[in-house]
C-alpha cells in the first residue's frame, strides 16, 4: 500500500541536508512496511536490524561506538557488504537499545555518506531516558492511514484525486454524484480506520466482521506492550482509560470523571503513558491570545483525541450498519465519530504546532468575533459538498484533504 510517507522517503534519499532519520509513530500504523518497500526498492542492499525480535544484535553495540567497528561487525554478522551510496541500513524497534539510538550521533558525524533510517513503537519513553543525538537526526512522524491514503488502498485512484484541498486558494467543490461516492466510501474507512492491516483485511474481503477481529488483536496487543514498558503501571487503570476515552471524544473532560473510583495523579499517570504511547493526544485549551499557541493553554481542559476512527468506533461498540446508514456523521455518537475523523487527519498532516493539536472554548461567545484579527475560518461540513465562503468563514466538506 502507497502511503505520504513514502515521498517523505524518496526526499530524504537525495537531500543535500541529510541526516540519520528516526521515524516515530504508534505501534501498527505501517513504519516497518513503508520503510521495508523503499528499502527494497530504493537501495541495491537493505539490512534490517530488528532489536525487539533478535537479541543478538545488541551485542554489536555493546563495545565502543566507532562506525568503522560497527560497520565491520554488521558486515559479518549479516555476511553483507555495507557500500555508501546503495545500502540502507534499517534500525527497527531502536528503543529497544539505547546505545544502538546513541550510535546515531556518530553515524552523522563519521560517516554521513550512509543512509540510516531508524523506527520505534515505544520510541516516546526512549527519549526521556537516553542521551539523545538532538541536531544529528530528523525525524518524521507517521499516523494511521488518512482517508486519502485509504482510498488508494483500495484502488479507488481517480475519487482519490476528487477530495478537495483545505489550504487551495479557490477550493474545487465536487459534483453531487461524487460527493455520493466519496460519502459511501467515507463511511467504510470510518467503520475500518486507518490502521494498515484493519484495511489491508477489509481490501481482501470487504468484510467489516474481519477488519474489527484486527481491531481487538491490535488493542490487546497495545495493552500489552504499555505493561511491559512500564512495570510498575497500574494495569487495571490504564485498561479502563483505554477503554472509556474513545467515548469522550469530542468533549471536554475532568481527570475525576474519566475514572471516579481511582486517585487522580494514577489517573494522570495512566493518560500520560497513552499519550507517550500515541494512543492518546490530549487536546489542550488555547486562549487564542496569540502564537505560539502552547503559550496560551489551560492544563485543566483537555478534550482526548484517540489513535484511530476505526479503532474507536470499535472500542465504543458502534453499529457498523447504523454507521453505514447514517447521512449526517454530525449525529453518529453526538458528533465525536466527525470530531475524531478531523482531529486524526489534521495530525496527519502535521497538527497545529510541533506535532499537537489545540481548541477554543469559551461558553456563549463567537471565536472570529472575539478575535477580529484572525481573517477566517474553516467548517468541516459532516453533509455538504459545498466549497463556499461566507464573509469569514470557508466551508468545505468534511473529506476535505489537510495536504
Amino acid at each position: 500500500m502507497q502511503r505520504a510517507i513514502d515521498k517523505k522517503l524518496s526526499d530524504w534519499k537525495i537531500s543535500r541536508f541529510r541526516k540519520p532519520l528516526i521515524i516515530r509513530g504508534a505501534r501498527q500504523v505501517g513504519k516497518t512496511y513503508s520503510v521495508t518497500r523503499f528499502g527494497q526498492i530504493r537501495f541495491d542492499t537493505f539490512l534490517a536490524l530488528d532489536f525487539e525480535r533478535d537479541r543478538t544484535i545488541h551485542r554489536v553495540f555493546d563495545g565502543d561506538l566507532s562506525t568503522d567497528r560497527l560497520i565491520m561487525e554488521l558486515e559479518v554478522l549479516f555476511n553483507t557488504r555495507i557500500t555508501p551510496g546503495s545500502t540502507l541500513l534499517f534500525f527497527d524497534e531502536i528503543q529497544e537499545c539505547q546505545r544502538a539510538v546513541l550510535s546515531l550521533r556518530y553515524f552523522y558525524e563519521e560517516r554521513p555518506d550512509l543512509y540510516i533510517i531508524a523506527a520505534g513503537s515505544m520510541l516516546e519513553f526512549t527519549l526521556g531516558e537516553v542521551s539523545f543525538p538532538v541536531g544529528r537526526v530528523s525525524f518524521e512522524w507517521m499516523r494511521p492511514m488518512t482517508f486519502h491514503e485509504f482510498l488508494n488502498a483500495m484502488d479507488l485512484h481517480l475519487l482519490a484525486e476528487k477530495l478537495p484541498r483545505v489550504f487551495d486558494e479557490d477550493p474545487v467543490p465536487v459534483s453531487r454524484a461524487i460527493h455520493t461516492r466519496i460519502s459511501e466510501q467515507l463511511k467504510r474507512y470510518l467503520v475500518t480506520g486507518g490502521m494498515p492491516e484493519a484495511v489491508e483485511r477489509f481490501r481482501q474481503t470487504e468484510s467489516l466482521v474481519h477488519s474489527a477481529a484486527v481491531h481487538e488483536e491490535v488493542f490487546q496487543s497495545y495493552l500489552q506492550s504499555l505493561v511491559k514498558y512500564n512495570q510498575r503501571v497500574d494495569v487495571d487503570t490504564l485498561d479502563h482509560l483505554m477503554r472509556s476515552l474513545p467515548r469522550h471524544v469530542g468533549s471536554q473532560i475532568k481527570y475525576t470523571r474519566l475514572a471516579p473510583d481511582q486517585r487522580i495523579e494514577k489517573t494522570k499517570t495512566s493518560l500520560d503513558i497513552l499519550e507517550k504511547a500515541l494512543i492518546v493526544q490530549k487536546v489542550t485549551a488555547a486562549s487564542a491570545a496569540g502564537l505560539p499557541l502552547n503559550a496560551h493553554v489551560s492544563a485543566r481542559k483537555i478534550k482526548p483525541l484517540f489513535l484511530d476512527v476505526g479503532l474507536m468506533q470499535y472500542v465504543c461498540g458502534m453499529d457498523p450498519a447504523a454507521i453505514l446508514a447514517d447521512k449526517d456523521l454530525s449525529m453518529i455518537y453526538k458528533g465525536s465519530l466527525a470530531e475524531q475523523l478531523v482531529g486524526q487527519e489534521l495530525l496527519a498532516a502535521g497538527g497545529s504546532e510541533n506535532g499537537k493539536l489545540f481548541y477554543w472554548a469559551r461558553d456563549k461567545h463567537l471565536f472570529l468575533k472575539e478575535n477580529p484579527r484572525i481573517s477566517q475560518g474553516i467548517v468541516m461540513s459532516p453533509v455538504g459538498n459545498e466549497c463556499q465562503r461566507l464573509e469569514k468563514l470557508i466551508f468545505l466538506p468534511i473529506y476535505a484533504r489537510f495536504t
